[in-house]
């Protein structure tokens, strides 16, 4: 294909920076990927299982790169950028894949500096309840929406480069901005994440928990199955959105409030209209999918 990149850096070689490796690779799109991380262990899992071509021992690693990407827990941003920062030589171009993006911005506005013109927020939507680089895939982007969220004093090199970068992977590429882009997916993806955990947290609290599971079957299942993503990770992402977060959870609550009225009062004709509009809602989404 006629694009390339010579030299890609990925700090943080799990699920999302892992399949952005394979999936530059599938592509031929990249002929050398460095990984980064915490870890020596998971950066030797990527050597062995091909994610990486290289092991880079710290912020250094960066010298030289067309591209870095930033696939760390975002509660690691902001150190990891001031440790990039002297490091980035013309034309780098640096992005990140968190799910939260003003704190991001904020941290890049900081610790950037001459840098942060060629720096380009992103998210990709696309995940899995497992975790680590074993859980990579080449394909996890393809037909996936990745959001980008250039600041104004990002170049527009930098923004079509990325871009590029992740329609080799097979994902299609919308714009949006930072607080627009951290209200939207404190609706749809961390108040989710949110609600999953206080679930299974909540039935396993139970005395009879053992039976409790024992008979959840996939209806239990299919709801809490993000409760298997990665702790540190949503923890990160909830502190880091946490104002839009608390405000979708509020709303949350003044339903569950209007749910346990209904119940209180026993009005079925009630109860099964908010479960129509609901389900009508839903079918919409899937409909508009196709």
């Amino acid at each position: 294909m006629s694009f390339q990149l010579d030299k890609v850096v990925i700090f943080g070689v799990g699920l999302i920076g892992g399949s952005f490796a394979l999936a530059l690779k599938s592509a031929g799109a990249v002929r050398r990927v460095v990984g980064v991380g915490r870890t020596a262990g998971s950066i030797s899992r990527a050597l062995a299982l091909g994610v990486i071509d290289e092991a880079g021992k710290d912020a250094g690693a960066a010298r030289g790169a067309d591209l870095v990407l930033l696939a760390m827990p975002v509660g690691q941003t902001r150190e990891v950028m001031r440790a990039l920062a002297p490091h980035l030589e013309e034309p780098t171009v640096v992005t990140d894949a968190g799910s939260t993006k003003r704190d991001v911005v904020q941290h890049a506005e900081t610790e950037l500096g001459g840098a942060l013109a060629r720096f380009v927020p992103a998210h990709p939507i696309a995940g899995a309840e497992h975790s680590g680089v074993d859980a990579a895939s080449a394909t996890l982007y393809q037909g996936r929406t990745v959001v980008l969220t250039p600041l104004p004093q990002t170049s527009e090199r930098a923004a079509a480069l990325v871009e590029q970068a992740w329609e080799a992977c097979g994902a299609q590429v919308q714009r949006m901005a930072p607080r627009e882009h951290d209200e939207v997916f404190a609706a749809v993806s961390h108040l989710p994440h949110l609600l999953a955990f206080a679930l299974v947290d909540l039935v396993a609290g139970h005395a009879n928990a053992g039976r409790l599971f024992e008979h959840a079957a996939s209806g239990f299942r299919d709801f809490t199955r993000i409760a298997s993503s990665h702790p540190e990770m949503w923890r990160d992402i909830c502190m880091s959105n946490r104002d839009a977060l608390l405000a979708e959870l509020s709303g949350y609550e003044a339903e569950l409030a209007q749910l346990r009225a209904i119940l209180d009062r026993g009005d079925a004709g009630a109860l099964q209209a908010v479960f129509e509009r609901a389900r009508a809602a839903r079918n919409r989404w899937l409909e508009s999918l196709k």
